[in-house]
């Protein structure tokens, strides 16, 4: 296992939002968190990503605990978030945007070779990687929001909502790339309110309800579970 998070509480100020949350996630793998609004996936992205602090509990990292290291030592360490809404730079182009997404590696000729990468992996932003970013589509910004997370080179990305507001259209285009960066090695944790669409993908899943775990198991079988289906999936 790359991640295993035992027994996760975390809050902000007086309110509790993680309930004792535990899970794992195998190395390669695709691993979804779904679960209704209000119950504590994005707090769970970021308590691991240490922007929200923890009460109790353990973050396991390739063997070592995380949980009380800064949000910086957590991305070298190669756990890397994608957040919610996108929060691109705007007043700043597509390439400064990525150049800001290696911020913790060293400069060199490597940056340049995995730029390229990206826009071969990612082409409309190598037509735009002149414009500034708040121009871009929802979509555009979506994409961007990954490339700049995969310019440091994570172990582990943490996708928080990455087809929220988006277009079917464009959300099939984000879950194919989804696919790709998995496919090249990348270990994905997914948070995602298109349920269907997240446990398709994923070899397991968990669902969480008022910030504690409620249900786990491979993503297929969770489809047809009749408590997922009338609550998630509208059947």
């Amino acid at each position: 296992m790359i991640l295993e998070v035992k027994s996760l509480c975390s809050g902000y100020g007086k309110i509790q939002a993680l309930k004792n949350v535990s899970l794992t996630v195998p190395a390669g793998g695709i691993v979804a968190l779904i679960g209704s609004n209000g119950a504590g996936k994005s707090t769970f992205l970021m308590t691991l990503s240490g922007i929200v602090r923890p009460w109790s509990g353990e973050v396991i990292f390739e063997g070592a605990p995380i949980q009380r290291l800064g949000a910086d030592e957590i991305v070298r360490r190669g756990v890397v978030q994608v957040p919610e809404g996108r929060r691109v730079f705007a007043r700043m182009t597509v390439e400064e945007n990525l150049d800001l997404g290696a911020y913790t590696r060293p400069a060199g000729a490597d940056l340049r070779t995995d730029k390229e990468e990206l826009f071969a992996l990612f082409p409309i932003l190598k037509q735009r990687r002149s414009s500034l970013s708040g121009n871009l589509s929802g979509g555009e910004q979506q994409m961007l929001a990954m490339a700049r997370a995969l310019m440091s080179r994570p172990k582990l990305l943490l996708l928080d909502e990455p087809s929220l507001g988006l277009a079917p259209k464009m959300v099939d285009a984000v879950f194919d790339l989804i696919r790709q960066i998995n496919a090249r090695g990348i270990t994905v944790l997914l948070v995602e309110q298109n349920a269907y669409k997240a446990l398709a993908l994923a070899q397991t899943a968990y669902v969480i309800e008022n910030g504690a775990n409620e249900l786990e198991g491979p993503g297929r079988e969770l489809l047809t579970n009749p408590r997922v289906k009338a609550a998630y999936l509208g059947a």
